[in-house]
C-alpha cells in the first residue's frame, strides 16, 4: 500500500513521515508530496520516494498522486486560499483512484468562532460531496503555539488573555504527527476524529508553566475581547492579526478547544506529552 503524505517539508508533515518509518512502513512505500523536492533531501536519502506538489499549480497534483492508495492531506498555511487549494487536491486524488484520504481538520468545524475553522469547514464539505472515503482528523491547538507567546510574556511578566476561564487541551505537534501516521497506515474510513492532551490546562495553569521554564513570575490579565483588540492595536498589529487573536480567544472562552474524547491517547496508546515539555524545550 502506497502513503502519501502532502506537506512533507512542513513541521508536521515531515514528523507524519518520521512516524510511518518508525512504524515499519517501508520508504518505497511512502510518497513526500512537497513544492520543492530538494527541501526533503534527507527523507530521499531514506528511499522515500519525493514528488513535486503544489496546491497553487493544480498541473502538479495528479502526477504527485499516482498510484497512491490513501494520502494524508495536511491543511494548508495560506489562509484565505486553503479551500480552493484543498479542493483541487481532492478532486486530483479522485482523478488519480486514490482509495482514502485522512484530512487534518479542526474541533468543531460545524459551528466554532474559530477563525481558522471556516475553510477546514469547507474542505470538509468537500471531502463528503467528493465520494472519497475518508477520515477526518480534527486537530485540537498545538502546544507549539504557545511558544511565540513565551518570550513576550516573559518580558511584560503577564499573559494578555480574552479567554476568561475557557481550558485549552493542546498536544505537542508530535504526538498528533505520530497520531496521523498511525491512522494513514490503517484502512479504517468513515471516522472524524477529535485530537487533543490529555489535560485542559486554563490560562493561570499557562501562566504557571511560563514561570516555572523562565524562572520569574507571569501573571495573569484578563480582559474583554474590545480591550485586548485595543491593546493589541496600540502595539501597531494589523487588523487581521488582531481579529485572528480575539477569534482565538473567544473560540476558548467558549470552550471549543477543550477536548475530552480521548481520542489521542487511544491512538498513541500511551498519555499525550504535557505543554510545559514543549515550553522547555523551546526555552
Amino acid at each position: 500500500m502506497t502513503l502519501a503524505v502532502s506537506g512533507a517539508s512542513g513541521h508536521l508533515g515531515r514528523l507524519v513521515v518520521t512516524h510511518l518509518l518508525a512504524l515499519g512502513v517501508a520508504p518505497g512505500d511512502i510518497v513526500a508530496l512537497v513544492r520543492r523536492p530538494d527541501a526533503v533531501a534527507d527523507l530521499a536519502s531514506r528511499g522515500v520516494a519525493v514528488r513535486a506538489f503544489d496546491y497553487d499549480r493544480p498541473e502538479t497534483l495528479a502526477a504527485g498522486l499516482e498510484g497512491v492508495d490513501s494520502l494524508l492531506l495536511v491543511s494548508g498555511t495560506a489562509f484565505g486560499s486553503r479551500e480552493a487549494q484543498h479542493r483541487a487536491v481532492i478532486e486530483a486524488a479522485k482523478a488519480a483512484g486514490v482509495d482514502r484520504i485522512v484530512y487534518t481538520s479542526a474541533p468543531m468545524s460545524e459551528s466554532s468562532v474559530n477563525p481558522v475553522v471556516p475553510e477546514h469547514r469547507a474542505t470538509e464539505q468537500a471531502l463528503a460531496e467528493s465520494g472519497v472515503p475518508h477520515v477526518v482528523l480534527r486537530n485540537g491547538w498545538y502546544h507549539e503555539n504557545y511558544l511565540r507567546d513565551l518570550a513576550s510574556a516573559g518580558q511584560a511578566g503577564e499573559i494578555l488573555t480574552a479567554a476568561g476561564d475557557g481550558r485549552v487541551s493542546s498536544a505537542s505537534r508530535n504526538d498528533l504527527a505520530e497520531a496521523a501516521a498511525r491512522v494513514l497506515a490503517g484502512d479504517e474510513v468513515g471516522r472524524t476524529y477529535t485530537l487533543g492532551g490529555d489535560v485542559a490546562w486554563s490560562v493561570d495553569d499557562l501562566a504557571a508553566d511560563y514561570s516555572a521554564v523562565l524562572g520569574r513570575p507571569v501573571a495573569v490579565r484578563r480582559v474583554s475581547g474590545e480591550e485586548k483588540a485595543a491593546i493589541l492595536a496600540s502595539f501597531g498589529l494589523d487588523e487581521g492579526t488582531i481579529g485572528f487573536a480575539v477569534g482565538v480567544d473567544a473560540a476558548i472562552a467558549a470552550g471549543e478547544l477543550a477536548i475530552d474524547t480521548g481520542d489521542l491517547s487511544r491512538i498513541l496508546g500511551r498519555p499525550t506529552a504535557p505543554i510545559i515539555d514543549t515550553l522547555r524545550a523551546g526555552a
